[in-house]
């Protein structure tokens, strides 16, 4: 379900390396609201980011292999911080604050776009962005707002579609080529699309794989 770039099955030596690669310790081991609260770089960060209730935390969870490394809640807006994790000592995954959530005050929502926005233009350890979108409704206009600061803070990112379970195949095929399009001319957009389901697994192999590939670039 992962559109047009190869799939793990197509690469089974960097399919094995994500499987391994998330398989081993997972610890939570800071968290920031400021940007002087943020830990010292090091390493590759990988951050995982979407709208509040897009699934994030249960993917992350799916990813990793346990129910609980990040919060999952029904009340969306409740992942209100930069949380990190360090997974087997290779990479730090980063799990950032959802937006999109009417219910929160704007004076709390200005709070946490200054804080991504400094965090991504000055983390140059981040590696890529994780964006999840809602499957079922495709890119909304807060959405395309994080699309455009991506871009212009010139930070790699890629784009998974998460709750694919609840679609028929010929509406995936439609949403898969919306996003593409939407894509088409974004200078920062890795051109993968992986549709994703963390009820059913689809797609987990093949962010592991994604990840995998991008510390091995990294010479990581």
């Amino acid at each position: 379900m992962s559109g047009d770039l190869p799939t793990p099955a197509d690469d089974p030596v960097m399919a094995e390396e994500g499987r391994r690669l998330f398989a081993g310790e997972a610890e939570f081991f800071w968290a920031a609201s400021t940007l002087e609260g943020l830990p010292p770089m090091k390493g590759v960060e990988v951050a995982f980011a979407g709208r509040s209730n897009v699934g994030k935390s249960s993917l992350v969870n799916a990813l990793t292999g346990r129910k609980t490394l990040a919060r999952t809640s029904h009340t969306p807006g409740r992942t209100q911080q930069l949380n990190f994790f360090d997974i087997g000592g290779r990479f730090t995954l980063v799990d950032m604050p959802g937006y999109g959530y009417a219910a929160v005050s704007k004076q709390k929502v200005a709070s946490w776009t200054d804080l991504v926005n400094d965090y991504l233009r000055g983390r140059a350890s981040l590696a890529r962005v994780f964006l999840l979108i809602d499957a079922r409704h495709g890119l909304k206009p807060n959405d395309i707002e994080v699309l455009d600061a991506l871009d212009k803070a010139a930070v790699s990112y890629q784009l998974l579609l998460t709750k694919a379970d609840e679609l028929k195949p010929a509406e995936v095929e439609k949403r898969l080529a919306e996003t593409r399009k939407a894509l088409a001319r974004r200078p920062a957009a890795y051109p993968e699309i992986v549709m994703t389901s963390s009820r059913t697994g689809d797609g987990v192999a093949q962010v592991r794989t994604a990840v995998a590939r991008l510390l091995a670039e990294r010479g990581a």
